[in-house]
C-alpha cells in the first residue's frame, strides 16, 4: 500500500559533555548501546497491529516486534501518567513511590487556567520530585552517557529542582506541564529550563464549537487547527540530538504525548482513515477535550502519525551506521482512556481487556496498566521471540543498570529484564503491587496466575476481591470466598509493601495513613 511519508529536515541540537566525562564515554562505547525509550500516552494493550490491533496501522512498531521481542505481560507503573513516569524513572513501586497520582499542585493558584498559566510560568508543571530522588538517566551519567528527552515531562514545574535538566538529562525539549499538552498546539514548549514560544493563538483546552455551529461541516473545526504541531517539532529536536551525539553512547527518553486526548492529527493521516471507515458521527467535546469531525479516524490518524516517525528514527539510526548498537524499547504510560472521543471499545484497545470507564485509564483492573512492550536490539534479542516473563516499570531502572554496568546505589523494587532480552536465564518476581489514591482509592497484587484489587479504598473498604488470570482475563468472577488462604497472603502483601504517603493528597486513611 503506497502512503505518503514526509521526512522532516534533521535539527542538529549540539550537546556538549561533562567536563571529565570524555574519557569515560570512550570507555563505555565499546561495551554501551544507545537506548531509546518511547513511552506513548494512553495507548491501550490492543492499539497496535503486533498486539492484535485490526483497524489501526501501526507497521513500523510491528516490525520492531518482528525483528525484537514482543512482552505480553507487561506492567505500567500506574493506571495514569505522573506516578507512572515517576515509577518508571525511580525503580519504586507505588507502594514506595513519591508520586501516587495525578497531583497539579492546586494550592498555587489558578493551576487549570490556561492563559493564567501562559501568563505566570510558576503555575505551570506538576507536584515536583524530592530533589535527593535518584532517577535512572542521572545513573547512567555516571556510565558516560548523554541524555536528552523530548515529550511529556509531568514530575516538577518550572523552577523547581524538578524538572529534566535537574534529573539527569542533558537537553530537553517539549511539554513541562501535563495539562498544558491537552493541546498539541501550545503557546509554547520548553527547551531545557526555558519557554520556546510557537506561532500558535491561545485555544484554551477543553473549548468547545461555537454556538450554533454545524457539527457536520469541517469549518466548524478549523480553530482546533493552528501553525505548529508539537509532534512535529518534537520530533525534529529528536532527529537532531541523535545526530549529535552519534559518536557518544546515549540515552533518548521519548515521552510522546500520542495519543492521549485530544485527538488532534495531522490531515493527511485524517482523510487516509476517513476513507478507510467511512462517515461518522462527530465527537462535539461532551467527554472532555476538544471536538472532532472525525473521531475514529482522528485517533486512528494520530497513532499511526507515531508510527510513521518511529520508522523515520529507526531509518535514521541506520543511515547514521548505529542502530545495531541501539536497543529501543517501546511500551506505553498506561491502558487506554475512557473520553476524548477515543472510543476504546470501538478499537478493541484494550485487547483481551475492559477499558471502557472503570476498567482501563485510571483503575488498577489489567486494561488500566498492562501495557505493550517490545525491545528491539540487532543481535542481542532474539528476532520475533515473544516473552510471557511478567515484569513492570520499575524494572526498567535495575536493567538500565546492569545493561551498563552500573551498580543500584539507590533502593529499588525492581529486577533487572536484560537476561530475558538477552534469552538467558531470568529471575521472576514472586508479586508485583500497585496502590492509586485515586478512582477512590485501590491497590492491587499480580501473584503468579492470581490478582487481587482492593477498590473504594477511601471510604473504607478493605474487602479483596480475587481473579484468576489464567482463566478470568476479564476479570468478571471474584474468587475470593473460594481461595481464603490465597486472599490472607494478598492482604499480607498490600500491609507490607504500603509506605504511608508524605503528600497529604495520597494519603489513605483506612490505610493506617
Amino acid at each position: 500500500m503506497n502512503r505518503l511519508v514526509l521526512t522532516p529536515a534533521l535539527f542538529v541540537a549540539f550537546i556538549m559533555p561533562q567536563p571529565g566525562s570524555a574519557q569515560k564515554m570512550k570507555l563505555n562505547k565499546s561495551r554501551s548501546p544507545n537506548i531509546i525509550f518511547i513511552l506513548a500516552d494512553d495507548l491501550g494493550y490492543g492499539d497496535l497491529g503486533c498486539y492484535g490491533q485490526k483497524r489501526i496501522e501501526t507497521p513500523n512498531i510491528d516490525k520492531l516486534a518482528a525483528t525484537g521481542m514482543r512482552f505480553t505481560q507487561h506492567y505500567s507503573g500506574a493506571p495514569v501518567c505522573a506516578p507512572s513516569r515517576c515509577v518508571l524513572l525511580t525503580g519504586k513501586h507505588m507502594g514506595h513511590a513519591f508520586i501516587r497520582g495525578n497531583d497539579e499542585w492546586a494550592e498555587r493558584g489558578r493551576v487549570w487556567d490556561y492563559r493564567a498559566m501562559i501568563a505566570d510560568s510558576t503555575l505551570e508543571g506538576q507536584r515536583p520530585l524530592p530533589e535527593n530522588e535518584i532517577t535512572f538517566p542521572q545513573l547512567l551519567k555516571t556510565a558516560g552517557y548523554i541524555n536528552g528527552m523530548v515529550g511529556k515531562w509531568g514530575l516538577g514545574a518550572p523552577n523547581t529542582n524538578s524538572t529534566p535538566m535537574h534529573k539527569g538529562f542533558d537537553f530537553f525539549f517539549g511539554y513541562n506541564c501535563q495539562r498544558q499538552a491537552h493541546t498539541y498546539y501550545p503557546v509554547h514548549l520548553y527547551k531545557n529550563d526555558h519557554r520556546d514560544y510557537l506561532t500558535n493563538d491561545t485555544v484554551a483546552p477543553d473549548t468547545k464549537l461555537e454556538k450554533g455551529a454545524d457539527p457536520f461541516n469541517l469549518n466548524s473545526y478549523l480553530k482546533y487547527t493552528l501553525k505548529k504541531y508539537a509532534p512535529d517539532l518534537m520530533f525534529k529536536e529528536l532527529t537532531g540530538f541523535v545526530k549529535a551525539n552519534k559518536d557518544n553512547p546515549f540515552f533518548m527518553y521519548w515521552a510522546t504525548p500520542i495519543p492521549h486526548a485530544p485527538i488532534q492529527a495531522p490531515q493527511r493521516w485524517v482523510e487516509y482513515y476517513v476513507k478507510k471507515f467511512g462517515d461518522e458521527k462527530p465527537y462535539q467535546g461532551e467527554m472532555g477535550y476538544f471536538p472532532h469531525r472525525y473521531p475514529h479516524a482522528g485517533y486512528a490518524a494520530m497513532i499511526s502519525y507515531l508510527d510513521e516517525q518511529v520508522g523515520l528514527l529507526v531509518q535514521q539510526l541506520k543511515d547514521l551506521g548505529i542502530y545495531e548498537n541501539t536497543l529501543i524499547i517501546f511500551t506505553s504510560d498506561n491502558g487506554p482512556t475512557y473520553n476524548g472521543g477515543t472510543d476504546s471499545p470501538w478499537f478493541n484497545s484494550g485487547g483481551p481487556f475492559k477499558s471502557e470507564f472503570g476498567w482501563g485509564k485510571g483503575f488498577t483492573h489489567e486494561g488500566g496498566f498492562r501495557v505493550p512492550m517490545i525491545a528491539s536490539w540487532p543481535g542481542k534479542i532474539k528476532r520475533g521471540s515473544v516473552s510471557n516473563h511478567i515484569s513492570a516499570f520499575w524494572d526498567v531502572l535495575p536493567t538500565m543498570c546492569e545493561l551498563t554496568g552500573i551498580k543500584i546505589p539507590v533502593p529499588a523494587d525492581g529486577i533487572s529484564f536484560l537476561p530475558e532480552l538477552k534469552g538467558k536465564k531470568q529471575k521472576t518476581h514472586e508479586y508485583l503491587y500497585w496502590e492509586f489514591p485515586e478512582s477512590g482509592g485501590e491497590q492491587a497484587v499480580r501473584m503468579n496466575k492470581w490478582k487481587a484489587i482492593r477498590q473504594n479504598i477511601k471510604k473504607g473498604n478493605l474487602k479483596i476481591q480475587l481473579f484468576n488470570l489464567d482463566t478470568d482475563l476479564l476479570e468478571l468472577t471474584d474468587v475470593s470466598t473460594l481461595y481464603p488462604e490465597i486472599v490472607k497472603q494478598m492482604e499480607k502483601i498490600m500491609f507490607k509493601e504500603h509506605v504511608p504517603a508524605t503528600q497529604e493528597i495520597f494519603k489513605m486513611k483506612a490505610l493506617g495513613d
